[in-house]
C-alpha cells in the first residue's frame, strides 16, 4: 500500500511537471514573474507590417528604415514600430514577415500583417484578415510537418533552427492590430452614416477569427483597438479649409467619433469572448486613448504639431513643380507622423511604453504578466 501510495505521489509530481512545462513563466529583475512567451504570431495592417507588403507587391524603399535599421526594412516607418517594442520587451526577436522569403527565421514567430489590409473585403489589400488566418494555418501545419520530420530523419542537412516548435504555438502571443484600414476605405468610398452601418458587420468577423485561431491552439491574445484616424495628417488636410469639422486638437472629429465606436464594439466583442472562452486570455488594448494623449499634448512632449509630417510620398523621390519629394525632414524624432499615415519611430515607441506596462489595457496587466489570473492551457 505504501508503495502504491509512493507511484501515486510519483505519477502526480510528473503530470504537475508536465503541465507546468506548457505554460512556462520566468521570474523578471523586479520579482514577479513574467509569461515568457515563446514566440508572437501578428495579423494586422501597415502599422505592424515588418515586410509583407514590401515583399510581394511593392517594395519600400529609402529614406524609410534610416533612423534605426539605416537601410528599407519593410516597415512604413523611419525605424521601429510597436510590435517591434513588443519583440524587444519580451526579449524576442524582430518578426518576420510570412510573405517574405528571403533571410527569414520563424523560430519565435512569424508576422502575417501586410500594409493595406483590412478586417473585410473589400479593401486597399488581397491579405485581409482571413488570408491571414488561412496562412497561419497552412503554416503551423506545414512547419509542424516539416520539424517532425526533421527530428526523425537527424541526417537530413536540412536544419531546424529557424522553426517554430509545435508545443510552442499554444503558449505563444497572437497579436492581433487591423481596423483602420475598413473604416479608411469606408470613409473613401462611401458616406460617415454607411461608414457607422458598417461596423456591426466587421466587428462581427472577428469572433469566428478568435475561435479559428483557439481551435490551432492560441490562448492568449493581446488586441489593439483602432487608433484616432481623424488626427492623422492625411485626414486633417483634407479638412483644413473646414475648421468647424475639427476637434479642439485639430481632428476630425467626425472620423474619430466613428472609430471610437468601433472600439466600443469591438470591446463589447472581447468582453463576449471571455466568457465563450473561459480558458483562453484576452487583453483588449486601448491604442486610440494612448494615441490621442500623444496627439493633444505633442508640444509639452517635444514633437512638432501634430499634423506636420516628416516625409511626404516617402516611397517614391522626384520633383513636381521644384518640389523634392521623398526627403524625409532632418529631425524625424521630432515629429508624430512620419509620413502622414504611419507613425515615426519615436511616436511609436512613446505609445508602446504605455501600452505594454498595461496603463492602457483591459485588464490593466503589463504584457508580460498578461497570461495571469486565468486559467491556463487546457
Amino acid at each position: 500500500m505504501m508503495g502504491f501510495s509512493w507511484k501515486l505521489f510519483y505519477l502526480f509530481g510528473i503530470l504537475f511537471w508536465g503541465f507546468s512545462q506548457r505554460w512556462r513563466t520566468v521570474e523578471s529583475n523586479g520579482g514577479s514573474f513574467s509569461c515568457g512567451y515563446p514566440a508572437i504570431y501578428n495579423f494586422g495592417d501597415s502599422n505592424s507590417d515588418t515586410g509583407g507588403i514590401s515583399a510581394v507587391m511593392f517594395e519600400i524603399l529609402s529614406p524609410n528604415g534610416e533612423t534605426f535599421f539605416e537601410h528599407p526594412a519593410g516597415r512604413a516607418c523611419d525605424g521601429r514600430l510597436i510590435i517591434d517594442f513588443i519583440a524587444e520587451n519580451l526579449k524576442l526577436p524582430y518578426l518576420s514577415a510570412y510573405l517574405d522569403s528571403v533571410g527569414t527565421n520563424f523560430r519565435h514567430g512569424a508576422n502575417f500583417a501586410t500594409g493595406g489590409s483590412s478586417i473585410r473585403p473589400p479593401g486597399y489589400s488581397p491579405f485581409n484578415l482571413w488570408v491571414q488566418i488561412s496562412q497561419f494555418i497552412q503554416f503551423k501545419a506545414r512547419t509542424t510537418s516539416l520539424y517532425n520530420q526533421l527530428t526523425l530523419n537527424r541526417r537530413n542537412p536540412l536544419t531546424i533552427s529557424n522553426l517554430p516548435r509545435p508545443a510552442e504555438f499554444s503558449q505563444a502571443l497572437y497579436t492581433i492590430d487591423i481596423g483602420q484600414n475598413d473604416l479608411a476605405h469606408g470613409f473613401q468610398y462611401t458616406t460617415v452614416k454607411q461608414v457607422l452601418a458598417s461596423i456591426p458587420d466587421i466587428i462581427g468577423q472577428l469572433p469566428q477569427v478568435i475561435h479559428t485561431l483557439y481551435n490551432e491552439g492560441a490562448r492568449f491574445f493581446w488586441v489593439h483597438n483602432t487608433g484616432p484616424i481623424g488626427c492623422l495628417p492625411v485626414s486633417v488636410l483634407y479638412e483644413m479649409s473646414k475648421p468647424w469639422n475639427l476637434d479642439k486638437n485639430g481632428c476630425v472629429r467626425l472620423q474619430n467619433e466613428v472609430a471610437m465606436e468601433f472600439n466600443r464594439q469591438l470591446k463589447d466583442m472581447i468582453s463576449q469572448l471571455r466568457a465563450q472562452l473561459p480558458f483562453a486570455r484576452f487583453t483588449y488594448v486601448d491604442v486610440y486613448s494612448a494615441k490621442y494623449t500623444l496627439v493633444s499634448d505633442a508640444k509639452n512632449l517635444g514633437f512638432v504639431e501634430a499634423v506636420n509630417f516628416c516625409c511626404g510620398n516617402c516611397t517614391k523621390k522626384g520633383m513636381a513643380n521644384g518640389t523634392v519629394y521623398g526627403n524625409p525632414c532632418n529631425h524625424p524624432s521630432k515629429h508624430i507622423s512620419w509620413d502622414g499615415i504611419h507613425y515615426s519611430q519615436a511616436a511609436n515607441m512613446w505609445v508602446a511604453e504605455r501600452i505594454l506596462n498595461g496603463s492602457f489595457s483591459d485588464p490593466p496587466l503589463s504584457i508580460q504578466s498578461a497570461c495571469h489570473n486565468q486559467t491556463t492551457i487546457l
